[in-house]
């Protein structure tokens, strides 16, 4: 006698939720950071997004290295140079191929109408190209005194400009790639200042409750309520004008990291109230548990994924208060070299039409750079919580 599709179900093997091919017995025993691990290496997106933000710290940490110029070298007689096109090929005497990097170098036209000069890019005059070679001397980190760079001229005093000139006849490439890490540099220090902030008074607000709570909350609403803006322009009357670039770099990552840590603490509230009820932390306090210890020890460590996730999102935020700060002339300036301050010479329309790569290379860097960052938070927010499917 055939039996029943209930018995079907009972006798039958077992359905896993999992994907195919995963042991069930390896997820019961992982730990959480493992579970998350998995969870995240599925999201393909996030994955590529996390390997795009790698890039770009590595291009900032070695700057000097990989620019082919130093960021201040003027060269007038190449303002508003044209981009050049890397070739790798060139014709040899016998007719074929060999390899041999290079661009074309310039000629000046004059416009008849408008009686301008520009450039434009000579075919017949060729610009070799080499890897580690020579150039303008510089320090490594500050510390190292060095001359190669990554790629070059292997003459220095031919124009090499792979992205264009801006109105000085400085290279946009070194320009960006030095920029590159003031920018990124300012996301990371600005959410590790507001993240300490956050997570402490968020913390205190949640856990205690109470008249603690209430304080912490109508000055997080303060704060918020505050018009950004006028907020930022009166912060940066207020910085001297004798003070050195590095000096006002500081003080635009602490402008911005003060104005930034109420979402996160509001975050880290929410998650106490939710979790100070639970199981493990009534066992922790008849335990003989401080309360400093239930907060730290296991309160905290709990919403750690969260947190990575709340403060990957963040980072993005900084990035493009510090560009906007600076592109409004408010925050960082010349000679110290940013997204912000990059996009400053854009800012005419004038310019955009002469020399549109001002406009597109550093605009593209922070769409880039946010893009990838909130992808990346969002990759991690749907792995800290390892157990839905």
């Amino acid at each position: 006698m055939n039996a029943s599709p209930a018995s079907e179900i009972e006798d039958g093997p077992a359905i896993s939720p999992l994907r195919p091919g995963v042991d069930p017995a390896s997820i019961a025993v992982a730990g959480q950071w493992s579970l998350i691990w998995r969870k995240f290496a599925r999201n393909k997106v996030a994955l590529a997004a996390g390997v795009i933000i790698l890039l770009f710290y590595l291009v900032g940490i070695f700057a000097e290295f990989l620019a082919p110029g130093l960021p201040d070298q003027a060269r007038p007689q190449y303002t508003y140079a044209p981009a050049q096109r890397l070739a790798f090929f060139v014709a040899g005497p016998d007719g074929g191929r060999r390899f041999q990097p290079h661009v074309k170098g310039y000629s000046i036209e004059v416009d008849p109408v408008a009686l301008r000069r520009h450039f434009v890019v000579d075919e017949s005059k060729i610009i070799p190209i080499g890897f580690f070679v020579r150039g303008p001397a510089y320090r490594l980190w500050g510390l190292i005194p060095m001359e190669r760079h990554l790629v070059g001229p292997l003459n220095p005093r031919d124009p090499v400009f792979l992205l264009g000139s801006d109105r000085l006849g400085r290279d946009l490439l070194s320009r960006l790639i030095y920029a590159t890490r003031v920018s990124m540099s300012i996301g990371l220090i600005g959410v590790a200042s507001s993240l300490i902030i956050g997570i402490v008074l968020g913390s205190l607000s949640g856990f205690y409750g109470g008249w603690v709570d209430l304080v912490i909350q109508r000055i997080i609403e303060v704060i918020s309520a505050m018009p950004t803006i006028p907020l930022w322009l009166g912060l940066a009357a207020a910085i001297p004008l004798t003070w050195s670039p590095l000096q006002v770099y500081f003080i635009v990552t602490l402008i911005v990291s003060l104005l930034a840590w109420t979402g996160l603490a509001r975050e880290v509230r929410g998650r106490f109230y939710a979790l100070k009820g639970d199981d493990f932390v009534t066992a922790a306090r008849l335990d003989g548990s401080t309360e400093r210890r239930v907060i730290f020890r296991h309160i905290l460590p709990s919403l750690t994924s969260h947190i990575l996730a709340v403060v990957t999102l963040a980072i993005p935020t900084m990035i493009v208060a510090e560009t906007a700060l600076s592109f409004l002339g408010i925050g960082l300036k010349p000679p110290v070299v940013s997204w912000g301050v990059l996009l400053q010479d854009a800012q005419n329309i004038r310019t955009v039409a002469t020399a549109p790569w001002l406009l597109a290379w550093p605009a593209g860097a922070v769409v880039l750079a946010v893009l990838s960052f909130n992808f990346l938070g969002d990759g991690l927010r749907d792995a800290a919580d390892p157990y839905e499917h």
